[in-house]
């Protein structure tokens, strides 16, 4: 008898189970430091930043497109929005090469970086970065974006950085020449003066050397503007990212908007800053410093033998 009940327990028991319905298993929307992968063709793992950053060039290819085929000399609103951010960024470009020939040059890579970084950092917190996958992770389950912004991946703005300052240093070759390049980071051409100047000036055996190993300096300050360049671009973007995750997660529908504006307006900061930057280092490589060098020393020594 009591076999038969503990029998007519345990039915009852497996009944009442089934009843009940099975527990949600939550999903996690954490927003992780490195860029998670999406996809895989072949052996390349396609990762949700570089599937933004390729969605940006489309972008930016279709809408240059779009403008140089719909150029009119009476412009219409869509082309009179764009001539006025042309006109205002390359007047502000002015403003750093104070030479409207050498802005002709450098502004065409600044504004294509500039728009690059922009829509990648707007992208980031467009309802589209809401579509994604839900994977299964060592921790449970995880919600995957199929788009997060490329400048919330520090291999983007590290490329970036590299893009910049390689790129700095490549216009100085074309503007100034290979040695006078090369000359500021190993310069030679202060040591080999000792012979030349020491007996005018006895002073250049110890000038001379210190100008050498500024250069190496020079060197070092190069890969500080890479670090510089691309963990401050990452740093505000993913902190933005961090911010809208967690107003989100108190609440959903008001609390986070203010902080959806500021980021906005952070995104267009922080590619005007990264721009700006790439335009300072181009224009730094294309002066030649030894030769405003030589006009100050001439202009001394014309002033010495006037008095």
């Amino acid at each position: 008898m009591a076999t038969g009940k503990s029998e007519k327990q345990e039915i009852k028991h497996d009944e009442f189970e089934q009843l009940i319905p099975p527990k949600q298993e939550k999903i996690s929307h954490e927003i992780t430091l490195y860029a998670e992968p999406v996809f895989h063709f072949e052996n390349l793992r396609v990762t949700n930043a570089l599937a933004t950053s390729w969605v940006v060039v489309v972008l930016i290819v279709i809408m240059s497109l779009v403008l140089r085929l719909k150029l009119k000399e009476i412009p219409g609103k869509f082309q009179n929005f764009f001539e006025i951010i042309i006109e205002g960024a390359l007047s502000l470009c002015d403003q750093v090469t104070h030479s409207r020939k050498l802005s002709m040059k450098i502004f065409p890579f600044a504004i294509s970086v500039f728009f690059f970084i922009l829509l990648n950092n707007w992208l980031g917190i467009s309802p589209f970065a809401g579509f994604g996958l839900i994977e299964e992770g060592d921790h449970g389950k995880a919600f995957i974006p199929y788009l997060r912004g490329g400048t919330a991946d520090l291999n983007t703005t590290i490329a970036l950085a590299v893009m910049a300052v390689v790129g700095a240093n490549i216009f100085g070759i074309f503007s100034i020449g290979i040695w006078k390049t090369l000359n500021k980071y190993v310069n030679l051409k202060a040591l080999g003066g000792i012979f030349k100047t020491v007996r005018k000036d006895p002073t250049v055996i110890v000038v001379a050397p210190i100008t050498f190993f500024v250069g190496l300096i020079e060197i070092i300050g190069e890969f500080a503007k890479i670090a510089s360049l691309s963990f401050r671009l990452f740093g505000n973007i993913f902190a933005g990212e961090v911010l809208l995750a967690s107003m989100a997660a108190l609440m959903a529908y008001f609390v986070p908007v203010p902080f959806l504006f500021l980021e906005i307006l952070v995104g267009v900061v922080q590619a005007l800053i990264f721009s700006i930057l790439l335009v300072v280092y181009f224009t730094i490589s294309a002066i030649d410093h030894d030769e405003h060098n030589d006009d100050h020393s001439h202009k001394e020594e014309h002033k010495v033998a006037h008095a």
